[in-house]
């Protein structure tokens, strides 16, 4: 997304959230960066002490999540919903907000369907499969909040 390893994509993160700390202009990747920062005052500490945030490890099976990979996932479906990539995400992404009121939580059921299909796509070392993805979405319709 932003580097080649991981301590490159982390620095991102931790540079764009000192700059708003910092009251200085930001890029428009920065000013996406900073909102989903803002939105998970969870992760706003770590973003502080720069080599604790780097060496870091996010151990799903301690029960740890990745904060990283989470806000990476955000603005990845930021980007799917400004492009509409899958074609029709962005339809059914708006009636996933009006299903569960608020959009940062319609993002986080986005989340789910996104993170299984790259899982099935690794295991299976095939292409994501777009279809599936917009399948998993479709039937979030069908529950409730």
């Amino acid at each position: 997304m932003f580097g080649q390893d991981r301590d490159q994509t982390r620095q991102v993160f931790i540079n764009a959230w000192q700059k708003q700390q910092d009251n200085k202009p930001l890029e428009p990747l920065e000013e996406i960066i900073v909102t989903i920062i803002s939105q998970h005052p969870e992760y706003q500490k770590q973003l502080t002490d720069t080599d604790k945030a780097l060496g870091a490890e996010y151990l799903p099976e301690n029960g740890e999540t990745n904060p990283f990979l989470h806000m990476g996932m955000h603005i990845a479906i930021h980007e799917q919903l400004s492009t509409d990539r899958p074609s029709g995400i962005a339809g059914v992404f708006q009636q996933l907000v009006m299903q569960a009121g608020d959009a940062h939580h319609a993002e986080h059921q986005v989340m789910d369907c996104l993170g299984e299909m790259l899982w099935q796509a690794q295991r299976d070392q095939k292409m994501p499969d777009e279809q599936a993805y917009l399948g998993c979405l479709r039937k979030l319709l069908g529950k409730s909040k």
